[in-house]
């Protein structure tokens, strides 16, 4: 290595690139690479998102159908299996409550959370959430637990 072949790390520098439209000797003059006249060539020109020149745009051209509710309330599912894995190995012990559910990450904080029936639950729990099938609710409380909802 010498100082005559120093230079910096590959990707390391960005060229400056060829200054655009400072006359016809630079090789960019005139239009400054930007073709001959249309919209792309003017100041200020933007494209709308999803423009497809004039053509019907996607998102026009496929057909809409179905309903979405905006009222819809949507539960986060825990199923019983799940929570009796938890008790077994320590993470759950008497109480399942919210804040239970969000520190095993089993919900998060603003969830509504439904409590449903797949699986056995062996251990005696108490649990407090907003929703629970018929199912988990028997289950639960043949296992010797209490049910709350909130």
């Amino acid at each position: 290595m010498a100082l005559n072949n120093l230079k910096p790390a590959a990707g390391s520098v960005k060229g400056a690139g060829k200054r655009l439209g400072r006359g016809q000797g630079s090789g960019k003059g005139g239009t400054a690479s930007r073709g001959h006249n249309g919209q792309k060539s003017r100041s200020g020109y933007s494209r709308k998102v999803g423009f497809e020149g004039g053509q019907m745009p996607l998102q026009r051209r496929v057909p809409k159908f179905g309903f979405t509710n905006i009222n819809r309330k949507e539960y986060v599912g825990v199923n019983l299996d799940k929570l009796q894995e938890y008790v077994d190995s320590g993470r759950i012990k008497d109480t399942v409550d919210m804040a239970v559910l969000v520190e095993n990450r089993l919900a998060r904080r603003n969830d509504l959370v439904k409590i449903l029936g797949r699986g056995e639950l062996k251990a005696s729990l108490n649990i407090t959430v907003h929703k629970f099938t018929a199912t988990a609710k028997a289950a639960i409380e043949a296992a010797g637990g209490s049910v709350t909802t909130l």
